[in-house]
């Protein structure tokens, strides 16, 4: 069990490595094939979808630091909330200094875990 909980806490490092590195690939191969993202505006995105905002410059990410990443399973289903100090412009908004929380639910798919869902605000 301790190695699976470190292995998901891997998994959100990797995510956000990737939304730095505009890895869109790297990305899509966390992610479930009904995930969706929630922003703190109460848009809700298909991964396809916020893929695309990633890599058009919608969503620009410089930095993330992390606080905090807690994971409770449940068989082979997961819930995960990282807490991450990251520094980005979105929006065409300018760059800046956010707390971003996410709470992200994971399935188990052929012995692989991935991201079914995230729902981010602030901490």
């Amino acid at each position: 069990m301790k190695d699976e909980l470190e292995h998901i806490r891997g998994l959100y490092r990797d995510y956000w490595n990737c939304m730095i590195a505009k890895d869109t690939d790297g990305l899509r191969s966390l992610f479930a094939d009904d995930y969706y993202l929630l922003h703190m505006t109460g848009v809700r995105q298909s991964a396809d979808v916020f893929l695309k905002g990633l890599k058009d410059g919608t969503f620009n990410y410089y930095s993330a630091t992390h606080d905090s990443i807690d994971v409770v399973i449940t068989k082979d289903q997961a819930e995960m909330t990282g807490r991450s100090r990251v520094v980005a412009a979105v929006y065409g908004g300018r760059k800046s200094s956010w707390r971003l929380q996410g709470k992200f639910t994971l399935r188990k798919e052929q012995g692989a875990w991935k991201f079914t869902s995230s729902v981010a605000s602030t901490y």
